[in-house]
């Protein structure tokens, strides 16, 4: 950290003279990583390219106009969340209300002050990394510190529409501990944490490609999301996490015939297509997972939706 912001935020500046691009340039280039776009289409472009988190945007240009370029930013859902400041040397209450009423976060106006400029693109860089926090929190399980459940739905959504535009395959996976439940009555509640803890840290080891994903599900169960993952590799990923979990020999005095803690795996290998739901697929995963602790647990059970094979 400097005196200001980290060197590593992005802040985009689009206007068309570039004495101005070139003012801005200077007052922060010392204090974050600054992009430069000479009016409001190639703005717009570098905004959805680079995703900077903060863009300070000229009203007055041709072509498209700052207004009409918040607009847009606006729509985008690539963009709509990237906080905006609107510079101009237009003084009249009517332009800055317009502007504030499109999304506009706030308003520097012409000629440039250095400490203001500073001191309103720190405060809202600050802002931004607050509300991302805040974002990333809420998609976080306190406990475990993989993702939860509702980070989990909009990860499958985005994965599964992938899946379905480019014809990929995609796992979807149950995973449970066993006899979870007589452990942490036995053992109790702060030994039951710490094996769920542990349990998400050695599932999340064994993803080890960039968009493999777990979260925590609810209680003692977890998903995993394997995009563009075989049948047989899904299944070799989740007997890997099986034998991970069992080697760590957690004492479970209550299970006889293998006194350490374990987990079930009930999982689908599935082809998104227009009739098929994320649901349906989810509802097999979990019937495999019936399967897999029917059949004496510390197991994997899979299906393959492609060609009907179970494994």
């Amino acid at each position: 950290m400097s005196n200001g912001l980290p060197v590593q935020q992005r802040v985009l500046v689009i206007d068309d003279e570039k004495p101005n691009l070139k003012i801005l340039s200077d007052i922060l280039r010392n204090e974050v990583d600054v992009i430069l776009a000479k009016g409001g289409e190639q703005g717009f472009d570098k905004a959805v390219r680079f995703r900077p988190d903060l863009i300070l945007l000229d009203v007055v240009m041709p072509g498209l106009d700052g207004f009409q370029i918040i607009d847009q930013l606006r729509r985008d859902e690539r963009t709509s969340t990237i906080p905006v400041i609107f510079i101009s040397a237009l003084s009249d209450v009517g332009n800055e209300e317009k502007g504030l009423m499109l999304g506009a976060c706030d308003y520097i106006h012409k000629p440039f002050h250095v400490a203001i400029v500073q001191a309103r693109v720190r405060l809202h860089l600050q802002l931004s990394r607050q509300r991302l926090l805040l974002e990333e929190l809420a998609h976080i399980d306190p406990l475990t510190a993989i993702a939860n459940r509702r980070r989990y739905e909009e990860v499958l959504q985005t994965e599964w529409h992938a899946a379905a535009r480019y014809r990929s395959g995609i796992a979807l996976v149950m995973v449970d501990i066993d006899n979870f439940k007589h452990y942490n009555d036995f053992y109790g509640h702060a030994a039951g944490d710490k094996v769920l803890q542990t349990v998400a840290r050695v599932i999340s080891a064994q993803l080890r490609r960039p968009r493999d994903f777990v979260a925590r599900y609810g209680g003692e169960e977890f998903v995993v999301l394997l995009p563009e993952s075989t049948c047989q590799g899904s299944i070799e990923i989740m007997q890997a996490c099986c034998r991970a979990v069992e080697s760590l020999r957690i004492d479970n005095e209550l299970v006889r015939e293998h006194p350490v803690v374990t987990i079930s795996v009930g999982g689908v290998s599935c082809l998104p297509g227009v009739l098929h739901t994320p649901d349906s697929f989810l509802k097999i995963a979990d019937d495999m997972l019936y399967r897999a602790k029917h059949e004496g647990k510390n197991r994997v059970v899979w299906h393959d939706a492609e060609d009907g094979v179970g494994a």
